[in-house]
């Protein structure tokens, strides 16, 4: 059996007992050194944000059984793919592919704030009136479904092997809940990770109220496409401890707080100013 059909057949082992692992040390480290105090019961929180989670992990196995593998193999079984097409070695057609895969996901949460219909979807991300692991992971199912297609796109497109696929998908679940972590690092070891990857500091800035913050370090993983493209954000104004996390028109736990009021808050409530398209920005201080 050889390192494809390995890696295939495991595939869901290795996601889970990753996804198992992180969750688990970061819950910890959480409980241990938490760099914030919750506005909102970790219980209620934690059971809410974790529901849709579980929600979304039954649909997207319904809908796509096969998943990001299944889908690569498809594509080397079809000679699909940019890089089914070139001499490249393994070793550098992995990184590549783990590397564009992160561009594109850095492309696809641009892409969800500037673009109102598809802000509506990912507003339940950035509602969690707190920052924890569990905000990570805490997303509407059909934006999931949307991802879930850009992906197949991407990987159809590129033709990666399936070992960066499960690499990149491993990659993605844990920096998602290392950098979404309510936990501090030292300055100095954070000011070096950050040329590595999206620390917890950095992604913090993005879930702030304030729009000129909210709309910068998109980065979840690689944090060089934001210092490339210019959306990189080193800390917000009111410092860690002081900046208010949400949306600044939606503080309601029936909204923020509840799996059903998450579910339908794309289809009812107003979904705000796109400030990603603005020019000036407009400042929450009442909320601090």
């Amino acid at each position: 059996m050889d390192i494809t059909q390995l890696v295939a057949k495991y595939e869901i082992a290795i996601r889970l007992g990753c996804f198992a692992g992180i969750f688990g040390l970061m819950a910890l480290w959480e409980w241990i050194a938490p760099k914030r105090q919750l506005s909102v019961s970790k219980a209620m929180r934690w059971t809410n944000n974790l529901g849709i989670v579980v929600l979304n992990s039954f649909i997207v196995r319904l809908v796509f059984p096969a998943a990001g593998v299944g889908m690569a193999l498809f594509a080397e079984a079809g000679r699909w793919g940019l890089l089914h097409h070139y001499e490249v070695p393994f070793w550098a057609a992995v990184v590549a592919s783990v590397v564009l895969l992160d561009f594109f996901i850095y492309v696809q949460h641009v892409m969800v704030h500037a673009i109102p219909v598809l802000w509506r979807l990912h507003q339940v991300h950035h509602a969690d009136l707190d920052f924890d692991v569990t905000t990570g992971a805490r997303f509407h199912p059909l934006e999931i479904i949307l991802s879930m297609l850009i992906k197949f796109s991407v990987i159809v497109l590129l033709g990666p092997p399936v070992l960066a696929v499960v690499i990149f998908e491993v990659l993605l679940n844990a920096t998602a809940m290392f950098n979404h972590g309510n936990v501090a690092l030292p300055i100095e070891l954070d000011r070096v990770l950050r040329w590595l990857v999206v620390t917890p500091g950095m992604h913090r800035v993005h879930h702030s109220v304030e729009d000129d913050e909210t709309n910068s370090n998109f980065g979840f993983n690689l944090p060089w496409w934001d210092r490339l493209f210019g959306t990189y954000r080193d800390q917000p104004r009111a410092g860690h401890e002081g900046m208010a996390i949400g949306i600044r028109n939606c503080r309601d736990k029936q909204w923020c707080s509840w799996l059903p009021g998450m579910l339908v808050m794309p289809f009812r409530r107003q979904a705000g100013d796109y400030a990603i398209n603005r020019r000036n920005w407009e400042r929450s201080d009442a909320l601090r």
